[in-house]
């Protein structure tokens, strides 16, 4: 069933919502608002201070295009930016210390949980970087232990239904274990722990993978 419109709804339609767009968009942010906006982001889920940064800036990004939309002064929007940027880094400050954000715990989490769900120390230290989250606490928030890479490896192979998960024995075709190994080295596995992972029985991979070594290593 086609829904008729009365001749020139959709062109005051257009125009309503071009205005919209293009009306005063009030005070920037204050202070106290961008606290709020910071709260209702973390209550969300965890954080970085650069994501929560990242988030700020976006709601005082949103702002300043809509009041140089609405054809305000650009020095005096860049001034408010700016003016809104130091209330957002000082946020970010003060939620540092009273521990609302913690790089060094958002780290050792995520990597945990991403350990555990079959990635890789490369795949889980480039995510957290991508989080912002500094050079040296990613390093600190990986443990070295090579069984925990193993399982991590272990893991990826039991989502994929490879190596010792493979559905059918095809996968000691010699076409499907290369196949296998690249899947694993795109994932950022080395070379030496694809083969073992691969190369294992079922029952190993089992027995390693409910031993956790991962929680082992963490809890160290």
């Amino acid at each position: 069933m086609t829904t008729s419109f009365p001749a020139g709804a959709k062109e005051r339609a257009a125009r309503g919502r071009s205005r919209d767009r293009d009306a005063d968009p009030g005070p920037a942010p204050a202070r106290a608002a961008l606290h709020e906006a910071a709260l209702s982001y973390l209550a969300r889920g965890s954080a970085t201070a650069a994501t929560l940064t990242r988030a700020l800036d976006r709601k005082v990004a949103n702002w300043a295009r809509r009041a140089e939309r609405a054809r305000r002064d650009p020095e005096l929007v860049a001034a408010d930016v700016a003016t809104c940027r130091e209330s957002i880094a000082a946020i970010v400050a003060r939620f540092r210390e009273v521990g609302l954000i913690d790089d060094a715990a958002y780290a050792a989490s995520r990597a945990r949980s991403l350990s555990r769900a079959g990635r890789s120390r490369r795949a889980i230290s480039a995510h957290l970087a991508a989080k912002g989250v500094a050079a040296e606490t990613v390093r600190e928030a990986l443990p070295t232990d090579a069984n925990v890479e193993l399982a991590a490896a272990l893991a990826f192979a039991r989502k994929r239904r490879i190596g010792p998960y493979a559905r059918e024995a095809a996968d000691d075709d010699r076409a499907a274990r290369q196949k296998a190994l690249a899947a694993m080295a795109r994932a950022g596995f080395a070379f030496g722990t694809c083969e073992r992972a691969l190369g294992m029985e079922l029952e190993e991979a089992d027995e390693r993978l409910a031993a956790d070594p991962l929680g082992a290593a963490w809890s160290r």
